[in-house]
């Protein structure tokens, strides 16, 4: 037997192993760390924004998740709010902002104008803030300020 044949049964072997022991399974939500507040992310906030089908004449579509600290679990009909500066008008505008709920599987959409570069830097502003779990204020960047989505995922954490 080759030096190669041995090393390739042994690796096949210690892979099988920890794929039996669950050491390579896909990682478990056990402990899954709560979502911090970003900096910058309440500003122009605006609280008690309507739920909406979609803010001004939509184009453009913010997306996310939400999920429970600790377990993973995904929150249905939890209120995320959105605003940002777009073609339509400035981030403390209150036409520029609109709240969404998510679905079963803990996942919301909201459809608003085409998100705009202010300060500089192309992004958008979410926030949940209805009290059963920490609020949590989140500023995510837009890789280019062409992007006609942005995508944004909370953990919360149960006060």
């Amino acid at each position: 037997m080759s030096k190669l044949t041995a090393t390739r049964r042994r690796f096949i072997a210690a892979a099988a192993a920890s794929f039996a022991t669950g050491l390579l399974s896909p990682a478990q939500a056990q402990g899954l760390a709560p979502t911090p507040t970003m900096r910058g992310g309440a500003n122009n906030y605006r609280p008690g924004a309507p739920v909406v089908d979609r803010i001004g004449g939509g184009g453009f579509w913010m997306t996310g998740t939400v999920r429970r600290a600790g377990d993973g679990a995904a929150l249905p009909g939890i209120r995320i709010q959105v605003w940002a500066h777009t073609t339509e008008g400035h981030e403390r505008d209150p036409h520029s902002h609109g709240a969404t709920l998510t679905d079963p599987n803990g996942v919301f959409r909201l459809e608003m104008p085409q998100i705009v570069p202010a300060f500089g830097q192309a992004h958008g502003h979410l926030a949940y803030d209805s009290g059963a779990f920490q609020t949590v204020f989140l500023r995510p960047l837009m890789a280019s300020s062409r992007d006609t989505t942005l995508n944004a995922d909370f953990v919360l954490q149960p006060l």
